[in-house]
C-alpha cells in the first residue's frame, strides 16, 4: 500500500507529527507560501477583475520540486497547513502548483495524536471562501502598497512605504502626540488624614470626600487652605460602616491579541517575539524520551472557545491539586462576538505538563511565555476569588472623609494566576489593604494631614500593549498581523520606541499628514475597520471577493489621481550627527541615499566627503571582546554587522549580534531574519557547527524561516 503524503508549513511540525504517526505517512514541509504576487511588477490585473498573477517563489525551488516528488509516489496528499485564511490559500497554492487531483484539507488546533487522528478521519475539500477572502486581503494590501509607496517616494523621500493597516496604525500614534502636545493641564488637589483608633495602633488613609453630601472638589491651594483651617481642632468620628461581599472573575482564556498584551505587560516581550515563540511551542518541542511535542494549541485565533475534553483534564487537575472548592460547579465556556469559533483559545494541549516538570527542556523564553499561557488557561477554569471590601465613612467638622480596605475571603483562581494592568495607578477597591477594625461612633486619632497638589495628566502615549488592544478594539487589521504591523513602522522609521512608550518621529508625522489630506478614506479608522468586515463577509460566503475589490478600488485610483498632482513635495532636512568631516571639520549631517542613510559633510557640494552610518548594537564583539558591534550597510543597502575595531578586528555577520549565550557552546547568539522580520537565533561562534557549515558571510545571503507572505520591498503592504 503506497505511503500518503501530509504537506506542513514548517519542518518543526513534521518532527512532531512523525514522533506519533505512523509509517504509512510521509511528511514534508511547504516552508509556507510557495507561491505569491511578483516581486517586481503589481501582479494584479485590475482590467480583468483582478485576477492575481501569481508566480513561484525562487526561494522555495528546491521545496517545491521535493513536493512534487513526493506527491508522485502517493495515492493521497493531505494539505495540512495552519486552521485560518493564510493557511487555507498555503493549501489552495500548493494544490494548484502541485497540479494535484486528489489533495484532501486538514485543520488541526494543537498537534497532538488525538487531533491529527480526527483531523485525517475528517478530511475535506478546500474552502474557497475562505481562500477567496486571503486573495481579497492579499490584492487590496498590494494595490495599496504598491501604488502609494512610489507616490511617497516622490513626493518625501525614497524608501518609504505605505500600507492599508500599518499606515492607521502611525496615525493612531501622531493623533495621540498631538493629543498630549495640545494638552493643558488642569489643577486639582486632595486632602488625606491619616487616623488610626484610640485602642491599638493601626495607620490608615481616608480621603476627604463629601460636605452636605456633595462631592468636594479642591481647585488650588486656597481653596485647600480653607479646608485645612476649618479642620483644625476637628473630631474625627465613624459615621458609619460599609461591608459587602465582592467577587472577581477570572480573565478568559487568551486569544492572540490578549496573550501579545499580556506578554508585553509581564515578560517585556513585543508583538513579534511573543508571536515567534508561540509558533515553536505550537508546532513541538523535544521533550527528551517524549519526542517532538506540541505544548500549545494555534496561537493566531481570536476564539475563547475551550474544547470539552480540555475543560475536563483541567477540572480534574485542579479538584486534585488545589481541591473542589476551586472549580465551579459548571465548566466555564467564555464567547467572543464575531469570534472564529471553529477556533479554539491558546491553551495548553495537556495542563498535566506543568511548567516547571518541562522547564529544563525549553529555552527560558519558550518557558516564561508557555508558563503564562498555562496560568492563564488554569484560573480561566477557577472559581472566582471572593473579597471582604470595607467602606468606612468618618465625620470631622461637618466633612465626611472616606477609606476603603479589603481581605482575601477566598483566592479562587488568584491561586495560580491575576491578570496584568496597562496603569498600574487604578486600584480596585478590593485590592486595597485591610482596615483596623472600628464600630459606628468610634473616636479616631489623627496623626496628620496630608494636602497634594495634582494636575490632570493627558491620555498616555501607547505602549505595545495597549496600542494592540485599540487595533483590536477598532477593528483595524487582525491580531494576527499586529507582531508585522509594529515590526514595520518602526523599520521604517515613522515610530520610536523610548522607554515603552511609542513616539512619531517627523517623518511619521509628515506621511501621516500626507495620506490624510490625499486619501481619507484609506486612513479613516471606521473605514480601514469596515473594509476588515467586509474581508469576514467574503469568508462566510456572503460577499463576491471582486465585488469588495472592484467598490474599494474605483474611489482609491481616483485620489490616487489627484494626489499624483496636488500632493505637494516635502523636503526633509538632513540631520546633524555628531561627528565632524576629517578633510574641512565641519558638521557630518545624516543624508538619505539610494541604499539608506549615510554621513555626508555639511559642506556639500565644497566638500564631497562621505562615510557610512554606523550605529551601536549595544554588544561587545564577539571575536575580538574589545571593540564594539555597529550596524553598517554594505554599498547595495544591506544592513550587516561588524567590529568597531575595523579592521584590527575583522568580525562580520548578517545575524543581529545579542547578548543572549549559545546553550551549546556559550558563544554569542545571533537574530536571523527573513525579509526583515525575526525568525530566530543563530550561534555567532566561528568554531560552532553551524557557522562551519555556513562559511563566511557573502553579500545577497538571506536566512531562510516560515514565512507566509513574501511581500517585496517595493510594497511594504501589510495586514
Amino acid at each position: 500500500m503506497a505511503k500518503s503524503l501530509i504537506i506542513v508549513e514548517s519542518p518543526a511540525k513534521t518532527k512532531t507529527l512523525k514522533n506519533f504517526l505512523g509509517s504509512n505517512y510521509t511528511i514534508e514541509a511547504s516552508m509556507g507560501h510557495i507561491r505569491d504576487l511578483p516581486k517586481s511588477k503589481l501582479g494584479v490585473d485590475v482590467e480583468n477583475n483582478f485576477q492575481p498573477q501569481y508566480v513561484s517563489i525562487p526561494e522555495r525551488k528546491d521545496v517545491l520540486k521535493k513536493l512534487k516528488d513526493a506527491a508522485s509516489k502517493v495515492d493521497v496528499v493531505y494539505l495540512a497547513s495552519d486552521p485560518d485564511r493564510e493557511g487555507e490559500a498555503i493549501a489552495w497554492h500548493l494544490q494548484e502548483s502541485l497540479k494535484l487531483k486528489n489533495a484532501k484539507r486538514i485543520q488541526f488546533n494543537e498537534i497532538t495524536k488525538t487531533a491529527v487522528v480526527e483531523a485525517l478521519e475528517n478530511a475535506h475539500e478546500i474552502d474557497i471562501d475562505l481562500v477567496n477572502a486571503q486573495q481579497a486581503r492579499r490584492v487590496l494590501d498590494r494595490l495599496v502598497g504598491y501604488k502609494l509607496s512610489p507616490l511617497l517616494w516622490r513626493k518625501v523621500k525614497r524608501n518609504l512605504s505605505a500600507g492599508r493597516v500599518q499606515s492607521v496604525a502611525v496615525r493612531l500614534i501622531c493623533d495621540r502626540e498631538r493629543e498630549i502636545l495640545a494638552f493643558v493641564p488642569i489643577e486639582y488637589w486632595s486632602i488625606a488624614a491619616t487616623l488610626t483608633p484610640q485602642e491599638k495602633e493601626h495607620l490608615f488613609d481616608a480621603k476627604l470626600f463629601s460636605r452636605d453630601g456633595d462631592k468636594i472638589e479642591i481647585h488650588n491651594k486656597q481653596e485647600a487652605d480653607t479646608l485645612l483651617k476649618a479642620l483644625e481642632g476637628a473630631e474625627y468620628r465613624v459615621k458609619s460602616i460599609k461591608k459587602s461581599e465582592r467577587k472577581r472573575n477570572p480573565a478568559p482564556p487568551f486569544i492572540t491579541s490578549t496573550l501579545q498584551q499580556e506578554a508585553s505587560r509581564k515578560l517585556n516581550y513585543g508583538a513579534r517575539r511573543t508571536m515567534m515563540i508561540a509558533q515553536q511551542l505550537y508546532e513541538g518541542i523535544e521533550l527528551g524520551e517524549s519526542g517532538s511535542v506540541g505544548l500549545i494549541t494555534y496561537m493566531r485565533t481570536d476564539s475563547t472557545r475551550v474544547a470539552k475534553e480540555a475543560q475536563e483534564e483541567v477540572r480534574e487537575y485542579v479538584t486534585k491539586n488545589f481541591g473542589q472548592d476551586y472549580i465551579p460547579a459548571t465548566a466555564k465556556q467564555v464567547s467572543r462576538k464575531g469570534a472564529q469559533d471553529a477556533h479554539e483559545a491558546i491553551r495548553p494541549t495537556s495542563v498535566v505538563r506543568h511548567p516547571e516538570e518541562i522547564k529544563k527542556y525549553l529555552s527560558n523564553d519558550q518557558y516564561r511565555l508557555y508558563r503564562l499561557i498555562w496560568q492563564r488557561f488554569m484560573a480561566s477554569q477557577m472559581s472566582p476569588a471572593v473579597f471582604d471590601v470595607v467602606s468606612v465613612d468618618i465625620s470631622a467638622a461637618g466633612m465626611i472623609f472616606r477609606a476603603t480596605g479589603s481581605t482575601i475571603k477566598f483566592q479562587g483562581f488568584m491561586k495560580v494566576y491575576t491578570e496584568g494592568k496597562d496603569d498600574e495607578k487604578l486600584v480596585a477597591d478590593e485590592d486595597q489593604p485591610p482596615l483596623p477594625l472600628m464600630v459606628e461612633g468610634q473616636i479616631l486619632d489623627l496623626r496628620k494631614l496630608t494636602p497634594e497638589q495634582h494636575f490632570t495628566e493627558p491620555p498616555p502615549r501607547y505602549t505595545e500593549a495597549t496600542l494592540v488592544r485599540t487595533l483590536e478594539e477598532k477593528g483595524i487589521g487582525r491580531p494576527s498581523t499586529y507582531a508585522t504591523i509594529i515590526s514595520t513602522i518602526q523599520d521604517r522609521k515613522y515610530v520610536e520606541l523610548k522607554e515603552k512608550r511609542f513616539y512619531p518621529t517627523e517623518l511619521g508625522f509628515i506621511v501621516t499628514d500626507q495620506l490624510v489630506k490625499h486619501f481619507p478614506a484609506i486612513m479613516d479608522i471606521a473605514f480601514t475597520a469596515d473594509v476588515e468586515n467586509k474581508l469576514d463577509t467574503v469568508e462566510d460566503g456572503k460577499l463576491d471577493w471582486v465585488t469588495l475589490l472592484r467598490d474599494f478600488y474605483g474611489p482609491f485610483e481616483k485620489d490616487l489621481e489627484e494626489a499624483q498632482e496636488k500632493m505637494e513635495r516635502v523636503k526633509i532636512e538632513p540631520k546633524e550627527s555628531d561627528q565632524v568631516c576629517p578633510n574641512c571639520g565641519k558638521k557630518m549631517l545624516i543624508r538619505e541615499g539610494r541604499f539608506g542613510e549615510f554621513l555626508g559633510c555639511a559642506g556639500y557640494p565644497e566638500c564631497k566627503t562621505t562615510a557610512p552610518l554606523t550605529k551601536p548594537v549595544d554588544v561587545k564583539c564577539p571575536v575580538c571582546g574589545e571593540g564594539d558591534v555597529v550596524e553598517k550597510r554594505s554599498k547595495k543597502g544591506k544592513i550587516f554587522y561588524g567590529c568597531n575595531r575595523y579592521p584590527e578586528c575583522a568580525f562580520v555577520s548578517w545575524d543581529k549580534p545579542t547578548n543572549k549565550k549559545c546553550p551549546q557552546c556559550g558563544g554569542l547568539l545571533g537574530e536571523r531574519r527573513f525579509r526583515g522580520r525575526l525568525t530566530g537565533y543563530r550561534c555567532l561562534n566561528a568554531e560552532s557547527d553551524y557557522q562551519k557549515s555556513r562559511g563566511s558571510a557573502n553579500e545577497g545571503e538571506e536566512a531562510e524561516g516560515n514565512e507566509k507572505t513574501t511581500p517585496g520591498p517595493d510594497e511594504q503592504a501589510v495586514a
